[in-house]
C-alpha cells in the first residue's frame, strides 16, 4: 500500500509539472453567439467564408478615469469573392457601463458604421465606435460620436494579453487589443448639460491621454 500511495503521489507530481497554467478551461470560456454571423455576398468563394464571435471584457480610459466597459460582442463575417479578401459586419453589443463620479450617467458602445479586421504587422484591427451616454437628464441623442462623425480605433497587440491558441475544434483564441492613440471629442446632442457633461467626463481629450483596451475570445464557424 505504502509503495502505492508512493507512485501515485509521484505520478501526481510529475503531472503538475507538465499543467499548463494560464490556459482556459472549456468551463472559463463565454457562450458565442453566432445568430447575428452575416451571410456570405452571393459572389463569394465557395468553402472559404467563416463567421467569427468576438466576446470582450474591456475598460476605456479618459485621461485618468477609468471607466469598466463590461462585456462587449461582436461578430462579422470573413472570405474570399473572386479570390480576394472580403468582410462582411454583423453586429456589435454592448450593455450600459455605469461611469463612476458621473452621477449615475451610463456609456453604451454602439458600431460607427466601419471595421476592418485584416490584421497586418502594425494593427491588429480597426473599428469606428460612437458612445451613447445616459442619465434621467440628459436627451436620448447625447453621444461621444456620432454615426456621421465616429471615434475612429485602431487597436494593436496588447503585450499584457498575449495571443493563445484555446481550442482547435472548435477554433477558439484568445488575445488583447489596446488603443492608445484614440482621440475623444466633446460630446454631441447633450442640450443644456454639453457644458457639464464634457467638464465630468474630462472631454475633449487629446490623443495620446485616452486608452481603449479589450480582452478578447473569439470563437470560429464555417459558412
Amino acid at each position: 500500500m505504502k509503495r502505492l500511495l508512493a507512485a501515485t503521489a509521484a505520478a501526481l507530481s510529475a503531472a503538475a509539472l507538465f499543467a499548463f497554467p494560464g490556459h482556459a478551461s472549456a468551463a472559463e470560456l463565454p457562450n458565442f453567439d453566432f445568430s447575428a454571423c452575416p451571410a456570405p455576398p452571393a459572389n463569394a468563394d465557395p468553402g472559404t467564408w467563416r463567421c467569427e464571435a468576438f466576446v470582450s471584457q474591456g475598460a476605456l480610459t479618459i485621461g485618468d478615469r477609468e471607466i469598466p466597459l463590461g462585456e462587449m460582442r461582436l461578430t462579422f463575417s470573413e472570405g474570399k469573392v473572386d479570390g480576394k479578401f472580403a468582410q462582411v459586419f454583423g453586429e456589435l453589443r454592448h450593455a450600459p457601463a455605469r461611469i463612476h463620479g458621473a452621477f449615475g450617467t451610463t456609456l453604451q458602445l454602439k458600431y460607427g458604421g466601419y471595421s476592418d479586421f485584416l490584421s497586418n504587422d502594425e494593427r491588429r484591427g480597426e473599428l469606428d465606435l460612437y458612445a451613447a451616454l445616459r442619465h434621467p437628464l440628459l436627451p436620448k441623442e447625447c453621444t461621444i460620436g456620432t454615426l456621421g462623425a465616429p471615434l475612429h480605433s485602431v487597436v494593436k497587440d496588447d503585450p499584457a494579453v498575449p495571443f493563445e491558441v484555446i481550442s482547435q475544434n472548435p477554433k477558439t483564441v484568445k488575445f488583447g487589443v489596446v488603443d492608445s492613440q484614440l482621440a475623444l471629442p466633446g460630446t454631441t446632442g447633450c442640450g443644456p448639460l454639453t457644458r457639464a457633461a464634457d467638464e465630468v467626463l474630462g472631454l475633449p481629450s487629446a490623443s495620446g491621454k485616452n486608452t481603449f483596451k479589450l480582452s478578447t475570445y473569439v470563437q470560429f464557424k464555417p459558412l
